[in-house]
């Protein structure tokens, strides 16, 4: 897994959040949401401190204990809606120096629907010069009174039944939260738990609906045949999924798990998702790719330059998924035409089976566009942060371009970025999402992604920080927390 070089930088999913600074502890942390029926939503946050970047000092002879400072403050708007500031202690150890050690915190809120900002900052109260890390993450809590709603989709270390009531304890089972999303090669289950809403249940009891369960591809939303659960269940107002997927086989690679519910005509009333990443050296899915249907008589074999099939394969990397990058990284100037026009045309197979042949062109005259408008004088437009961007969402509805900001409210100034807003992304299964690019040069035209909360995309929630030209000298807490000026200005309110 990557290693966040900025404080507080979050991988992939707007789940996790992995804190590394070299200011401060190491940790992940988490959140999810739930429905109490009759009482209301609540909260819960997940930290999970990283042992072996915190300092100890000795309890007893021979044995040493870490000690954090936790600050949680939960607004809406700019008022505080909660607040709680803690000591968070590592079970004690006996060597300093090989620490093999995470140690996890979880908190519960009663929150009511709404839009909210999380504001966490830890810091190692054994090293008493070192700086808070702080960071400010949104939350929408939204659990309609009357529609059938599913809650967060929680990953799972481990669970028990539970024998005593405790933090850990929800639905019977004492859950210990899996604060990550990466699965490495000797992680072979994937635990989730869920919940689901139903406020109708006691009125249409007899009702049933088909819960699907399953696993798909990041990037082409393919859904994957060997990983699906599906049962039918009645009407209840609070329906539990706790369940596992043997991943021993899945091939390193981006995915989603994903809770789909469908009513008696086969209409979707609720769909949830949450994003996670498999390393797997064992599984080798590349050979797959080109073993499928055939492209025989197919506009595929009609590329009969080799070179031009080359490129052709390489534009598609916006829209590939891992093991197809994996393919052109590791066979596209090695393999003959006849097996480039395998895989080219079993890739728009799969996203197209009706009509392959016009998605590539579709997707073509964008390619073209992208180089034009986002090509710099060592990469094509595909290549770039923005081309990719483009590629796999299309064109945003609204951008912001700051090519150049001095001082102002912001202070010190920033380096040129632009903010992309998106209404919709993947057809209506997210919305209101906003992509940050920032260039490194006054005059460069390669614009590097920096933040965005869109699933799966990388998220830096100290963004604003990253754009600021100059440093003159460390920023307090409380300075940390203000407004930042025009930036924030123009992330919250896009024109």
């Amino acid at each position: 897994m990557k290693k966040a070089t900025i404080t507080f930088l979050v991988f992939f999913s707007g789940f996790l959040t992995a804190i590394a600074g070299s200011q401060g502890p190491g940790a992940y942390f988490a959140h999810g949401v739930y429905n109490i029926p009759g009482q209301g939503p609540y909260l819960e946050t997940y930290i999970e401190i990283l042992g072996n970047t915190i300092n100890y000092t000795a309890t007893a002879p021979g044995n040493f204990q870490g000690k954090v400072q936790i600050t949680l403050i939960i607004k809406q708007d700019s008022i505080i809606k909660d607040f709680r500031k803690y000591e968070l202690k590592s079970p004690e150890i006996t060597d300093t120096v090989n620490v093999a050690l995470n140690f996890i915190d979880q908190q519960r809120f009663l929150m009511e629907n709404g839009q909210y900002t999380i504001e966490l900052s830890i810091s190692d109260l054994n090293k008493p010069d070192n700086r808070a890390s702080f960071v400010s993450y949104p939350v929408n809590i939204n659990f309609p009174s009357e529609d059938i709603s599913i809650s967060s989709i929680q990953l799972v270390k481990e669970f028990t039944k539970t024998k005593e009531e405790n933090p850990l304890s929800k639905s019977g089972f004492d859950i210990l939260p899996y604060v990550d999303n990466f699965y490495g090669p000797t992680q072979n289950k994937l635990i989730y738990y869920a919940e689901i809403y139903n406020p109708g249940a006691v009125e249409y009891s007899s009702e049933r609906y088909l819960i699907s369960s399953y696993i798909e591809s990041f990037e082409s939303r393919q859904l994957l045949n060997n990983y699906v659960q599906i049962k039918r269940e009645s009407a209840s107002p609070v329906r539990v999924i706790l369940n596992e997927f043997d991943v021993s086989d899945l091939p390193s690679g981006n995915y989603n798990l994903v809770i789909s519910i469908r009513d008696k005509s086969n209409t979707i009333v609720a769909h949830q998702a949450t994003f996670f990443q498999r390393f797997n050296e064992r599984v080798k899915s590349v050979s797959a790719q080109l073993q499928e249907e055939t492209a025989d008589n197919t506009f595929a074999t009609q590329i009969n330059n080799i070179q031009e099939l080359r490129e052709y394969i390489r534009s598609l990397s916006p829209i590939s998924t891992e093991s197809e990058k994996l393919f052109m990284k590791t066979y596209i100037e090695t393999a003959d035409i006849k097996d480039l026009q395998q895989f080219f045309y079993n890739f728009w197979y799969h996203r197209e089976p009706q009509q392959p042949e016009q998605a590539w062109v579709k997707y073509n005259t964008e390619v073209i566009k992208a180089n034009n408008s986002y090509a710099t004088q060592v990469r094509k437009g595909y290549e770039t942060d923005m081309g990719r961007v483009y590629l796999q969402y299309g064109p945003p509805n609204s951008i912001t371009d700051m090519p150049f900001e001095s001082g102002g409210m912001l202070g010190e100034g920033s380096i040129p970025y632009q903010i992309w807003h998106y209404y919709e992304l993947d057809n209506g299964r997210q919305r209101n999402k906003k992509f940050v690019f920032a260039s490194s040069e006054l005059r460069s035209k390669d614009y590097t992604l920096i933040h965005s909360d869109a699933l799966g995309e990388i998220q830096n929630w100290g963004w604003q920080e990253q754009l600021k030209r100059q440093h003159a000298g460390k920023d307090t807490e409380d300075e940390m927390r203000r407004n930042k000026g025009r930036t924030g200005t123009f992330y919250n309110n896009p024109f």
